[in-house]
């Protein structure tokens, strides 16, 4: 016969798939770290814009290419310096070279495209051809 005071009946049912949980989201976040830099695009008749986040990047350590329909951001993120004699105890922040190649939702004319770099948000916007544009197919009656 079990009693309230034996102790089982204060267990927490759902303790161990808690820890299960965020034990595998420490495996997935070193095998398969998020994408960097993050991005988002969206797009309407004219444009498509891509906004990606480079904290700590300075501009000059961002290249940019558009070939076809794909956008490539390449660059590298320095690691700060620690002082002498520090040891790391946390290290979250990633630190190196990066590549990320985008696909854009139509074929980019690479001197329609323009980027800038304000407060570790870089934004491009890439102009949509005249000759992809959409257009409304007028209905003859016959």
């Amino acid at each position: 016969m079990l009693h309230p005071a034996s102790g089982l009946m204060t267990i927490d049912p759902f303790a161990l798939m808690r820890r299960v949980a965020r034990d595998m989201d420490d495996v997935m976040r070193r095998v398969a770290p998020a994408a960097f830099p993050p991005v988002n695009v969206w797009q309407n008749a004219d444009a498509a814009v891509v906004t990606a986040e480079l904290p700590g990047v300075e501009p000059g350590d961002i290249e940019i290419t558009v070939k076809d329909n794909v956008l490539t951001l390449r660059g590298e993120r320095k690691a700060p310096e620690a002082a002498e004699g520090a040891v790391w105890r946390l290290r979250e922040r990633g630190f190196g070279q990066f590549a990320r190649a985008i696909r854009l939702p139509f074929r980019a004319d690479p001197d329609k495209v323009e980027a800038r770099f304000k407060d570790g948000v870089l934004r491009i916007a890439i102009q949509r051809p005249e000759a992809d544009k959409p257009r409304r197919i007028e209905i003859k009656a016959s």
